[in-house]
């Protein structure tokens, strides 16, 4: 019997590994394992088990882990080898042999190597060291604190034994190895200089002193672009040697460094996602005061900013925000929650993943799981002085993933609810705000038509004040309304808007004062204007672009844009994000009562749109992959259609667009338009496919119930296509089988050989993963004679890569050699995602061959060009693989 930390931790036996269980019981096993022989309190081992407050009967559940972990570990002989689980009061021991824990051996082999006086020696104690990794350490554990740090500090010294072998080589004079060795770790780790440095000496040494400076000037470019800084002292006091050494490439001289190229520090990336300053911000000295007060006691204070609608919390919270820019040095986040929106909410994970791009973390390195996501959130913010704005929050439980852990940092919460259970559990500091006081509601209308103008009708503008009810928005718009006829009277705008007030509160609408005013400034707004508002009353999603709105409005892109401009100067829409338009949530309310009065039309040429907008991005997201779906008959191509330049600008608009896609599918399905509604879901697959974690079920479920509304059997083969594999990598391969095996038979009784081919490969690649490896096979290869009648070199590409996948986990190299190479011939050269995907099969089977050197390249190769196609899951599976190939596995 023996334990594995280095890798998916596991209990070693003679018949194979055995997993502890669920991920709790896997943290308990690993966090008593990092303490062999020693008593770990059950305070210690709840904080490994939750990475957030353990909750009230943790210590039950930690108490039933324990009794299982005993019985597994009996019912494999653990007595026989001296491994024990005892209870020692308030704490559990495991004691064991420490030699049995393939991380004690590690460290061990490590110690000796350095203490050898020969390189050889060295050379096989460090290679024997590294074997023991079978890949990330503490892999399925709970990303709490100890153990994050645990795993963190075994990567650390991983690497720096690689770069010990390296050096080991060196001093034999195998600069060539030393390279390889280096290689695959420096483009793992391409911000790590200490591997940058020795890769150039090695690879200067080996008689490469070009690939030296070219892998110099790399890492430098890759410092500024992700750091911001420049090299540090090491790597330029390499760089210097090499360009004072301009010989064949023997041993580099030590000089000191380039004056020119100073050493810098480590500089965190400074994230900022707040919008705008809002223009014309006045009054709240007593809510700013307080929100001072309760953003400046406590150690991570939240503080919520409560009130109705239209009273100004967003614009209150953004200003303040950067007013206090120079009290969060490391960075201010922001994220609007819509949780007040007809909108959908964003997802947790969703928000948490643009959140940790913007604190650095590549795309690769992004966890899966919302948990993970928050998990690495809370330990990046920790340390540091951040402020973290969440903006029309519904519920407490929306909140609570999105707090950062540093007791530096700082969140303010705006919500129309007051959130009590944040209070109670977060301690939130309630800063309400209502309406603006007549002095300051003046002095906004001030702020936009000048002091001399509301001067000249002091009671006019107070009496203006009242009839908006203080709130901002509504004083906004009013502003907005005078400012542009400048020789209309404060007075008569009282009248005006007195009577429209009154009219309304006959009808009980609520929030009289802004819907006056929306009211009235409609009104005066130009034909073409009003109308594109009316129309976005049609809108499916939070915001829009000008291709949408043409849409909607029946009108060229153009004259679109025009129209978006001339309603965000009445103060209508914000234009918030470059390009994209959003209304605050009681205008699009507005809007969507005068929906009746706007085209009938509309939403089916939004419809359209979609449909016909969503076929360009695939072509640009996917290039030579077969459309996911025909256009209906019935369809209306759009005045213009979007050009997209390249796969991320695709990736882009489905991410921009996807609440309105939501939307669209829901609209589709209400008006019985079901064959529109099962293509708009389908609309973002290369999305879904990037991003398989982010909650697609709902979409794709209401995808094939439109496509079982219509009896298509083509559509429903589709949809249960994509959304069998989506519940597969949920973990959900149950469910997952039942679309998975009546697909193909629904694409065959279409009479549509490509999807019944994908569909095949689908169900084959999930047998697979699920044990069912002979019958797998089978459907493999019938999915491969399938794609080859089609002629269809996408398709044939795919079921060629899941056959080879397949021979690769058989350790049948050859043959997965001989496939990918097949399908290697058949991709389509912009097709790079696909390229890198069949890149990292070919080096596996190379290194599987035993070609080492050909696999290292295909691995770098698949690496960089995931990157530049940011495909996060391919670049840390080539990643991944090559440090296998490093370590020599």
């Amino acid at each position: 019997m023996e334990f594995r930390l280095l890798g998916s931790v596991a209990v070693v036996t003679e018949s194979g590994d055995v997993a502890p269980g669920p991920v709790k019981r896997t943290s308990l096993l690993a966090a008593l394992l990092l303490r062999p022989n020693t008593a770990v309190n059950v305070t210690g081992l709840m904080d490994a088990l939750w990475e957030d407050e353990p909750p009230t009967h943790a210590k039950t559940v930690l108490q039933g882990h324990v009794s299982r972990l005993r019985a597994l570990l009996a019912a494999h002989g653990a007595e026989a080898y001296g491994v024990e689980l005892t209870t020692q009061g308030s704490a559990y021991l495991l004691r064991m042999p420490e030699s049995l824990v393939d991380a004690h051996r590690f460290e061990e082999l490590v110690g000796l190597a350095g203490a050898q006086r020969h390189a050889a020696d060295s050379v096989r104690m460090l290679r024997e060291a590294l074997s023991y990794w079978q890949g990330p350490a503490l892999t399925g554990t709970v990303p709490s604190g100890p153990l994050e740090a645990a795993a963190t500090a075994l990567e650390e010294l991983r690497l720096s034994s690689v770069e010990a072998l390296a050096e080991a080589y060196g001093k034999l004079g195998e600069h060539g190895r030393a390279a390889a060795v280096l290689r695959t770790e420096a483009v793992a780790h391409p911000l790590r200089e200490s591997l940058a440095a020795a890769l150039m000496t090695a690879l200067a040494r080996a008689g490469r002193r070009s690939d030296a400076l070219d892998w110099y000037h790399r890492t430098r470019r890759l410092l500024a672009e992700e750091l911001g800084v420049d090299p540090g002292g090491a790597l330029s006091e390499t760089y210097a040697a090499l360009l004072r050494d301009p010989g064949s490439g023997g041993p580099v001289p030590a000089v000191a460094p380039v004056a020119a190229v100073p050493e810098a520090p480590d500089v965190p990336v400074v994230p900022e996602l707040l919008p705008r300053a809002p223009r014309g911000f006045t009054g709240r000295e007593a809510e700013t005061a307080l929100l001072d007060r309760a953003a400046g006691g406590g150690e991570g204070p939240v503080c919520l900013v409560t009130g109705p609608a239209g009273v100004g919390k967003t614009a209150f919270a953004v200003q303040w925000a950067h007013r206090r820019r120079v009290a969060f040095p490391d960075g201010r986040l922001f994220a609007d929650l819509r949780g007040f929106s007809d909108t959908p909410a964003p997802e947790t994970g969703v928000v948490l993943r643009e959140f940790l791009l913007a604190l650095g973390v590549p795309q690769q390195r992004v966890p899966e799981t919302a948990v993970g996501r928050g998990a690495l959130f809370r330990s990046l913010t920790a340390g540091r002085r951040m402020l973290v704005v969440l903006d029309n929050a519904r519920s407490s439980e929306q909140v609570r993933p999105l707090l950062p852990g540093g007791e530096g940092c700082v969140t303010v919460v705006t919500s129309r609810d007051r959130l009590g259970g944040l209070i109670a559990s977060d301690a939130a500091r309630p800063v309400p705000l209502g309406q603006l006081p007549p002095a300051d509601a003046t002095e906004l209308l001030a702020t936009v038509l000048g002091e001399a103008r509301v001067a000249a009708e002091p009671d006019a503008a107070a009496r203006l004040a009242g009839l908006c009810d203080g709130l901002p928005l509504a004083l906004r718009v009013t502003a907005a309304r005078l400012a542009e006829r400048p020789g209309r009277s404060l007075g008569a705008m009282v009248g005006e808007l007195a009577d429209e007030q009154g009219r309304l509160a006959l009808l009980d609408v609520e929030d009289v004062g802004v819907s006056a005013a929306l009211r009235l400034t409609v009104q005066q707004l130009p034909e073409s204007a009003a109308r594109a508002f009316r129309a976005l009353g049609l809108h499916t999603g939070s915001d829009v672009d000008h291709f949408a709105a043409a849409a909607l409005a029946g009108t060229t892109p153009a004259r679109a844009s025009a129209d978006l401009e001339r309603l965000a100067a009445a103060h209508l829409l914000t234009e918030a994000v470059p390009g994209r338009w959003t209304p605050h949530d009681l205008v699009r309310l507005y809007a969507r009562g005068l929906a009746p009065q706007a085209d009938p039309e509309g939403l089916r040429r939004l419809l359209d749109h979609y449909l016909y907008t969503g076929l360009a991005a695939d072509a640009a997201a996917e290039p030579g992959s077969q459309p996911c779906y025909a256009l209906p008959a019935d369809v209306r191509r759009p005045a213009a259609i979007p050009e997209f330049e390249g796969r991320a600008a695709a990736l882009d608009w489905y991410a921009a667009e996807r609440p309105a896609l939501e939307g669209a599918v829901a609209a589709s399905a209400a008006l019985g338009l079901h064959d529109r509604a099962w293509r708009l879901a389908l609309v973002p697959w290369p999305l879904m496919l990037m991003r398989l974690q982010d909650g697609w079920t709902p979409l794709l479920e209401a995808g094939l119930a439109s496509a079982e509304a219509v009896g298509d059997p083509d559509a429903q083969s589709r949809t249960r296509a994509l959304l069998g594999w989506i519940l597969h990598e949920e973990g959900r391969d149950e469910e997952a089988l039942v679309h998975l095996e009546q697909a193909p038979g629904l694409a065959a009784r279409a009479g549509d050989p490509i999807s019944e081919a994908i569909a095949v490969v689908n169900h084959a690649a999930v047998l697979d993963a699920t044990g069912e490896c002979a019958r797998a096979r089978a459907l493999m290869a019938e999915a491969v004679v399938l794609a080859d009648r089609t002629g269809h070199p996408s398709t044939q590409v795919l079921t060629l890569q899941h056959l080879a996948g397949h021979c690769l986990r058989a350790g049948e190299y050859e043959q997965a050699l001989a496939h990918v190479l097949r399908a290697g011939e058949l991709v389509a050269p912009d097709a790079v995602v696909v390229q890198a995907q069949l890149r990292i099969t070919r080096g596996e089977a190379l290194a599987g061959i035993g070609r080492l050197e050909e696999a290292a390249h295909q691995l770098e190769r698949a690496a960089a060009d995931a990157e530049a196609a940011g495909f996060p899951e391919g670049t840390a599976r080539a990643t991944e693989r090559l440090a296998r190939l490093a370590a020599g596995r």
